[in-house]
């Protein structure tokens, strides 16, 4: 069994998107191949109503997933083939734009006013990237939750994991999405296959994964691909941490625990040609989608 290194951890940038809703992108419009086959992922929490609550009005997606998690408040959503729905805390939304689809996403707040949840995108690969429509919409009692021994949980939203499989099936990247959280002072490992790229994102606690072995903060040096890399092992709030290759990723919790999604998928290695929510292969492609809503072409499929 070996460890996967951490090969970068970085903060999670400040950006307002949709009609004015402020949240931290954890990444994204970078390298493609960084996260291969995730693209983005947004972090939305805020316990002001007016910094969010003009949502992401009629926008277009194609070739990609988006996957909506929500942890507080809920999020409204319609599309052009008829669908609505409304996800609450814990819910989980896996939708596949496919060909094309219109819709738009409108958060509310829970009782404290709180909005909080991620939004993570996912390529499709280019025999798929045409293809029709749908949604997984899944509901809180629906994904399984383990409580090991020690107090570590884990909700399986997408893949298995410890015996249990989440209920989300079908997607192209094949991922395993885990919300995790580890007790204070808890060092805990978990197998990752190795085929997969891998990342982590804290958004609770702190804790150490470069080497759960070394005490909290310290500055650790590692040298990846003939590249020196320097890494703080205590991981905070906000914090993405990108994993190199291995089967098992090792934390350590700090004083107050840590939560944090760990995230892994198959890397599709394929050309993306990308420009706001339509990711395609090439720079044609994507110009041909971007004619289509011009001219009203843009939607394959017809409303129920």
């Amino acid at each position: 069994m070996s460890i996967r290194p951490v090969l970068e951890q970085r903060k999670a940038e400040p950006h307002i998107e949709g009609a004015g809703v402020h949240l931290h992108r954890a990444f994204g419009f970078r390298d493609p191949e960084e996260l291969d086959p995730f693209l983005m992922m947004d972090h939305f929490r805020n316990d002001d109503p007016a910094r969010y609550e003009a949502g992401f009005p009629w926008h277009p997606h194609r070739g990609i997933e988006t996957i909506t998690y929500v942890i507080s408040g809920t999020v409204d959503h319609q599309d052009s083939l008829g669908n609505t729905g409304t996800l609450g805390a814990g819910d989980v939304q896996w939708m596949t734009a496919g060909s094309g689809i219109l819709h738009q996403e409108m958060p509310a707040p829970d009782a404290q006013g709180v909005n909080h949840g991620f939004q993570l995108w996912a390529n499709l690969p280019r025999d798929l990237k045409m293809t029709s429509p749908r949604y997984q919409d899944v509901g809180a009692k629906e994904i399984p939750e383990i409580i090991d021994d020690d107090g570590t949980r884990v909700r399986v939203v997408v893949g298995s994991f410890w015996g249990k499989r989440g209920p989300v099936d079908g997607i192209a990247a094949d991922p395993q999405y885990l919300d995790i959280t580890v007790p204070p002072g808890v060092k805990k490992t978990f197998p990752v296959d190795t085929y997969r790229r891998a990342f982590a994102y804290v958004f609770e606690g702190d804790g150490a994964f470069a080497d759960a072995s070394q005490p909290t903060g310290i500055l650790l040096e590692k040298e990846v691909a003939g590249e020196e890399v320097h890494i703080r092992d205590m991981s905070g709030d906000r914090t993405l941490i990108r994993f190199g290759t291995g089967d098992e990723v090792t934390v350590q919790a700090g004083e107050q625990g840590v939560r944090f999604l760990l995230i892994s998928g198959a890397p599709i290695q394929e050309p993306v040609a990308w420009h706001g929510p339509i990711v395609m292969n090439t720079q044609q492609e994507l110009m041909q989608a971007f004619a289509e809503l011009r001219n009203g072409t843009f939607i394959r499929e017809s409303a129920r």
